[in-house]
């Protein structure tokens, strides 16, 4: 086993690196995998000058490149099992070969993806030969506002983790690596909704296209968005948990514990996740998760509003109408800028919208109708569940044995003035393989 970086936590001592063991005194030694996500802060967007924000790093070759030897450093150092990295300045031929020749030589394929538009940055996804078979690699393009684009790579767990094989079951994973859209304003939040949505849908297609078992799911990046917002309530809605929050044993209302990002405004805020959605997990058909989500955003403008219940059925209606009509319904989403603009929703997801809510399909909306929008988020709480009680066959998932951010000064909510590699933290997650029954889809 190679030499590397120990983590000591809950009265056990993980090994952040490419292969790890997680042991303790009522259980055998077990395989781990690690995975890093890392934004690493492109050189074109770094500011090295606060009096003149036009003087970035990728004007000084020396800052940059040393900046990027030291994360490659530890990058190499810490020899994760999978490394996803964000704001790779895919624009520069010697940086990208100075990352592919590190990594290829340390025993890791890697695949970059740069922004469409010829942005200047992108992603790079890296895995262990040693650990993993690569089965399939696909980009998506979003070919949105934001240039956003991800990765999707599907591996099967190799040696050494082949003897801990249950029968004939396939150790396989689906991996994500993207980067979200920064909410420059709040017609944005929208298309960050989008990107998601898009994400899940082509992870899906894929699932069906090639006719896959259920497998484990891991999205990693940086998402621009933090525990309260529409991005990760719409994640959770379909299954996926937070590595850093389940190894910390965090609750979807500790928003605050933990940070992992300063922005260009100054602001911290946790942004950067690796979510896990194991094959255990019921999952709510994804259009339905993706209406009540665009639902759910539309109810938290309207109560931005300070607008009650009755008063949002009164928003609604149409002028003399006891009853809410589809013009009222699109005039309503106009009002709060959801469309009207190039980043809006489209005519037929408007439609989509309308169908869910009429219930009766008489082509309008009673109070009754209204209320089954208005309480969704809270009914739906109640549904999170696993598959245990449904089972129909048997694969191979994931623990989170351990999670960790660094500068650790983040890990309570604060910023160190003195680190400067990146804008971002680095976080490194423990998964061990574990057996479990598959789930299916619910509606």
């Amino acid at each position: 086993m190679r030499t590397g970086k120990w983590v000591k936590s809950m009265g056990r001592i993980s090994r952040i690196g490419s292969f790890a063991i997680s042991s303790s005194k009522d259980n055998p030694p077990q395989p781990c995998i690690t995975c890093t996500t890392f934004n690493i802060l492109a050189p074109i967007y770094k500011r090295i000058n606060d009096e003149d924000p036009t003087c970035r790093e990728s004007d000084y070759r020396t800052y940059w490149l040393a900046r990027n030897h030291r994360i490659l450093d530890w990058l190499l150092n810490e020899r994760s099992s999978i490394i996803c990295l964000q704001e790779f300045w895919v624009g520069n031929e010697e940086l990208v070969n100075l990352y592919e020749k590190r990594l290829s030589d340390a025993g890791y394929v890697s695949f970059k993806l740069g922004r469409t538009n010829n942005r200047g940055d992108g992603l790079l996804i890296a895995v262990q030969k040693e650990y993993f078979n690569i089965l399939n690699y696909k980009e998506l393009h979003f070919n949105d506002c934001g240039d956003r684009v991800a990765q999707l790579l599907h591996v099967e767990l190799a040696f050494p983790f082949s003897k801990w094989r249950n029968g004939e079951i396939r150790q396989e994973i689906l991996i994500v690596n993207t980067h979200l859209l920064f909410p420059h304003d709040a017609t944005l939040s929208l298309v960050r909704l989008k990107q998601v949505y898009m994400i899940l849908q082509y992870v899906e297609s894929y699932q069906n296209d090639f006719q896959l078992k259920p497998m484990p799911i891991m999205l990693c990046g940086d998402w621009n968005g933090s525990k309260r917002g529409h991005v990760y309530k719409f994640l959770r809605s379909q299954g996926f948990e937070s590595s850093y929050d389940t190894a910390h044993q965090y609750t979807d209302a500790d928003a605050d514990k933990w940070v992992s990002h300063r922005n260009h405004r100054g602001n911290i805020c946790a942004v950067d996740f690796i979510w896990l959605l194991n094959p255990d997990k019921y999952r709510k058909l994804l259009k339905s998760s993706w209406i009540e989500a665009v639902f759910g955003m539309f109810k938290y403008l309207v109560r931005r509003a300070s607008v009650t219940e009755s008063d949002a059925f009164t928003f609604l209606r149409a002028d003399n109408e006891d009853c809410i009509t589809y013009s009222g319904f699109c005039e309503a989403l106009r009002q709060l800028n959801l469309i009207g603009h190039n980043h809006g929703l489209s005519e037929e997801e408007i439609k989509e919208l309308w169908v869910q809510a009429d219930i009766d399909g008489n082509g309008v909306l009673d109070y009754k109708e209204f209320l089954q929008i208005w309480s969704s988020d809270d009914e739906n709480k109640d549904k999170e569940q696993d598959g245990s009680n449904d089972v129909q066959e048997q694969t191979i998932g994931f623990s989170v044995k351990n999670a960790v951010l660094f500068p650790p000064e983040v890990e309570k909510g604060r910023w160190p003035d003195d680190y400067s590699l990146s804008d971002h933290a680095r976080l490194t997650v423990v998964f061990s393989p574990i057996r479990m029954p598959c789930s299916q889809m619910i509606c």
